[in-house]
């Protein structure tokens, strides 16, 4: 149709490398949701209409960002024809590329017998969080791989590229672990008091995971791209001060809707959810981008300053992301009160 074709290969200045494990890790991406929103066993009686979209969306947060270094194939079929098509400039890329996305789809294919054992007849001692905390683990990871190479790739498109990313984990693990992927959230669902069985030591294990996630990833980001983030903090003219009230008001905002549409039982949404969520990222990333960076997120925050400089800024923005998470489980139990007098309603009825 266009007279022209497009070849598979490493953009100027990347190595080999380093393309692949752009191939590896979005196609691990890609094939891990898929096993989880497409051949679990709960979608048999959950039938999530959202299967397609989040798939979709893995492409999106992998292309954006990684795709500046490897052209973001994630697809063997795709890597192989658009190889042969321009044969003419040479041919054997897809072949290396090819395997590395096989591993990572076999990884995948681990990975999501270990967060889903039950699925392969294994059952689990009551209590047991290991699934949980790889859950928050993996999701944090993707994310803020993801925010990383958006970074360090210079995309125009990164508050969408990362949304997609928290959107499509989200729907792949948050029947697991409740797909918080970040402190500030965990912090908020714990001081809801909605879930009984979040208690304050499993809510820190979620943060020292999510933590230690954020930082392994972008530590990994640094070494593909071969150049660190700038120093973490305000952008440009703007005061440690201004970016801070940024990041109080839209991680609120972040934490304040996955209270709604993920934990309350009556606003909750249970086909949309990790669309609302994932977006609340695409609003505070273009309102706030170019304040503070956006990260809304403590794991995100430590992990690029860790990985870069800025570590005190980091630890500024990390607390004011927590407060934000406390402000909006308080601002829930208010606009949710109902909610509570319904529950305690219905205990008084049943109780002998």
């Amino acid at each position: 149709m266009l007279g022209k074709s497009a070849s598979v290969e490493v953009s100027k200045g990347y190595t080999l490398l380093s393309a692949c494990l752009c191939e590896f890790f979005y196609t691990f991406m890609l094939c891990f949701v898929v096993l989880n929103v497409a051949a679990a066993k709960k979608n048999k009686d959950e039938k999530g209409q959202y299967f397609a979209l989040a798939i979709g969306f893995c492409v999106v947060a992998g292309a954006y960002g990684a795709g500046v270094i490897s052209g973001g194939a994630f697809n063997p079929a795709v890597a192989i024809a658009l190889d042969i098509t321009s044969v003419r400039g040479g041919f054997g890329y897809c072949l290396i590329y090819g395997v590395f996305e096989l591993l990572g789809a076999a990884v995948a294919a681990f990975l999501f017998s270990k967060v889903r054992p039950t699925d392969f007849g294994i059952q689990l001692s009551a209590g047991r969080i290991t699934e949980q905390l790889l859950s928050e683990f993996l999701g944090v990871f993707i994310l803020v791989l993801t925010v990383s190479c958006n970074i360090l790739g210079g995309s125009e498109a990164a508050a969408f590229s990362i949304a997609c990313s928290l959107c499509a984990m989200i729907y792949a693990l948050g029947d697991i672990s409740g797909g918080h992927f970040n402190p500030a959230v965990s912090c908020a669902v714990f001081f809801s008091g909605r879930d009984n069985t979040f208690t304050a030591k499993k809510a820190a294990l979620y943060g020292v995971v999510q933590v230690l996630s954020g930082t392994t990833a972008a530590i990994i980001a640094v070494g593909m791209f071969g150049r660190e983030f700038g120093r973490f903090g305000p952008k440009g003219s703007y005061h440690l001060t201004q970016a801070l009230l940024g990041e109080l008001i839209f991680t609120f905002l972040l934490a304040y809707v996955v209270l709604c549409v993920a934990v309350s039982s009556v606003t909750k949404s249970s086909q949309f959810f990790g669309l609302a969520i994932g977006f609340c990222v695409v609003v505070g990333g273009f309102a706030m981008g170019n304040v503070s960076g956006g990260a809304l997120n403590p794991a995100v925050s430590v992990g690029l300053a860790l990985s870069g400089s800025g570590f005190v800024s980091s630890v500024a923005y990390a607390l004011v992301e927590l407060l934000a998470g406390l402000l909006a489980a308080t601002t829930f139990k208010v606009t949710h009160q109902a909610e509570l007098e319904t529950q305690e309603a219905k205990a008084i009825t049943e109780a002998p």
